[in-house]
């Protein structure tokens, strides 16, 4: 390996991470005729995205659906695999008390699943939620409990979340809730109330692209596309050391096959997790950074894999496991992801998932411990006999979730400031950034941080697992929907004062100019049609006397007329879009369910 090597630009980026953030800059390098070095420690690229070939059982480490709504991601998914992915529709449901429940809740299924007086209770909570919330929201407790009421949070989401993170929910924080839905547009949820057009609304998608043998045969392919042009990928390369001065990285100590080799570089991309790279600096960072990288914390996470002799066993793509009774949190059927998963038709692959923290019981099992736990926890749940699994496969995946405690945004802050001062490095991607980013907006942050290196000025830091705009920052910024600016005057608040003054003021001059006009037309017998607001209005009169008592009542009686027009428009308006949030809330939920 070369410590330096001439290109256009004389530019070599040394990249940390052969994940899809990792991949992504290396092959939008490439393109740019920039030398790339990627330094993956694992044996196989892919991070938690790659994909397990066990005895042509393929499996993921979790689920990862192909879906964006960031153009330059798409074209590059394109690039890559070309006709390989398959369309699949999605199916993912809840498993509680050996039942199968819907997500969102459709009526019948939760009053057969958990009964007429129980579901009356959800709702009573419900109601009490939306009458009395919670002031404060600084909990994701607080968070659930305020929008679906604090039974349903009980019921379904208490004991999945806890089993994700290992801690009480009433220590994670409601940001790391909220930022999984706030993307949702509440004038697309309206647009898609009236017409119907779900499909604008990125939380609401029913079907996604899947490489045909797995997220890890997309990554595969990036890599060997990155070698293919003149790149270098190196596999079971772990940096040990990142030596540096007051704002440059000048080099990385790193172990390759046994030996440690220098590697040099004029630009340096980090996706290893932020509190392992601090620790790498050499010298070391000054110690509050230090201690700041330290207390930033992460889930770890493995996979039993089983193949179990029965064709089918469920018709979902993945399941959500919120009974109590076990430990495990979610399957996956890989058979339902892609047919070419399993080579034999008459079997299935399932993924069992469990989150665990490195070091603790579950992560020290021996892996048959672990094969014949997850079988007892498959019988357990009445889904899975024992007998019928003849084999299984373990995979240990170590941070595999940066966790959002009560100290993280405090930590990570002074991380970012430490790192913001180096200024041949930036940190891209989930663990990279520390952030709870999905896999497209992981390989967003990745796009923008090549773009830096040939000279641009683009902010990693504003790309938000849900912000749709990215798509508009990579491309031309887009006009606003049609449908949109229709919809946004249409239900724009009604000034109730305004209305009631304007109507008020029009009625009382009507009928001020009327009576002064009949005035001064005189006539035998002034205004008989007009004298009969006389029964109406006390002390009316065709005169000019009548003509301001007329102004007084047309405009006390416009003004109330208007100001009660605008009040019941604005409270039916506001109903509807308060229903539609609420639908759309629990929609985008069920997306947030499944980023974990």
């Amino acid at each position: 390996m070369q410590d330096t090597v001439e290109n256009k630009d004389n530019k070599r980026v040394i990249i940390i991470g052969g994940g899809p953030a990792g991949l992504t800059a290396a092959y939008q390098l490439c393109k740019e005729n920039v030398e790339a070095v990627v330094l993956e420690k694992e044996p196989m690229v892919g991070g938690i995205s790659k994909t397990i070939n066990y005895k042509n059982y393929y499996f993921d480490l979790g689920g990862h659906r192909f879906f964006t709504k960031i153009k330059a991601v798409e074209e590059m998914w394109r690039e890559i695999l070309s006709d390989d992915f398959l369309r699949r529709k999605r199916l993912s449901r809840i498993y509680f008390n050996k039942k199968f429940f819907n997500y969102p809740l459709k009526p019948i299924n939760a009053l057969l699943g958990l009964g007429i007086w129980n579901s009356f209770l959800i709702f009573l909570s419900y109601l009490y939620a939306h009458t009395f919330p919670s002031k404060q929201e600084k909990t994701f407790d607080q968070w659930v409990s305020n929008r679906f009421g604090e039974r349903l949070y009980r019921i379904f989401f208490k004991t999945y979340t806890e089993k994700v993170w290992g801690v009480p929910c009433n220590e994670i924080m409601a940001e790391w809730a909220a930022q999984r839905i706030k993307g949702l547009s509440l004038m697309r949820a309206v647009r898609s109330a009236l017409i119907g057009k779900q499909n604008n609304i990125k939380t609401l998608i029913d079907a996604f692209d899947y490489p045909k043998l797995g997220p890890g045969m997309m990554w595969k392919a990036a890599a060997d596309k990155v070698h293919g042009n003149g790149s270098e990928v190196l596999l079971s390369a772990e940096v040990e050391k990142i030596l540096w001065t007051k704002d440059r990285i000048e080099s990385l100590e790193i172990k390759l096959n046994g030996e440690k080799i220098s590697v040099r570089g004029t630009h340096f991309i980090s996706s290893m997790p932020i509190r392992e790279l601090i620790q790498r600096f050499s010298p070391p960072a000054p110690q509050e950074v230090f201690k700041a990288a330290n207390s930033l914390k992460y889930r770890d996470f493995l996979t039993v894999a089983l193949i179990v002799n029965r064709r089918d066993v469920f018709p979902d793509n993945w399941i959500y496991i919120h009974d109590p009774s076990v430990k495990l949190g979610r399957i996956q059927n890989f058979k339902n992801w892609s047919p070419f998963m399993v080579p034999d038709p008459d079997k299935t692959c399932l993924g069992l998932e469990y989150f665990c923290f490195e070091g603790d019981e579950l992560w020290r099992m021996s892996e048959q411990e672990l094969i014949q736990f997850g079988k007892k926890e498959l019988e357990a749940l009445g889904l899975v006999k024992v007998s019928d699994v003849e084999d299984g496969k373990v995979v240990r995946v170590p941070k595999a979730y940066p966790v959002y405690d009560a100290y993280y945004r405090e930590s990570l802050q002074i991380a970012r400031q430490f790192l913001g001062k180096i200024n041949n490095l930036q940190v891209i991607g989930r663990n990279g950034m520390h952030r709870y980013n999905n896999m497209d907006h992981s390989m967003l942050t990745a796009m923008f941080a090549v773009k830096n290196i040939m000279g641009e000025e683009r902010n990693l830091w504003e790309i938000n697992e849900e912000q749709e705009y990215h798509e508009e920052r990579v491309e031309a910024p887009a006009k606003p929907a049609i449908s949109d600016r229709v919809f946004t005057p249409v239900f724009a608040r009604m000034d109730k004062l305004g209305l009631a003054t304007a109507l008020g003021s029009v009625s009382g001059l009507t009928i001020f100019i009327a009576t002064l006009w009949l005035v001064i037309k005189g006539g035998e017998i002034i205004g008989p049609n007009l004298q009969l607001l006389g029964q109406y209005f006390i002390g009316y009169s065709v005169t000019v006397k009548g003509a301001f008592i007329g102004f007084a009542y047309g405009f006390f009686w416009g003004f109330l007329f208007g100001w009660l027009f605008a009040y019941l428009r604005n409270f039916s308006i506001g109903f509807f879009i308060y229903r539609v949030k609420k639908k759309a809330e629990m929609l985008s939920f069920r997306d947030f369910l499944e980023h974990y």
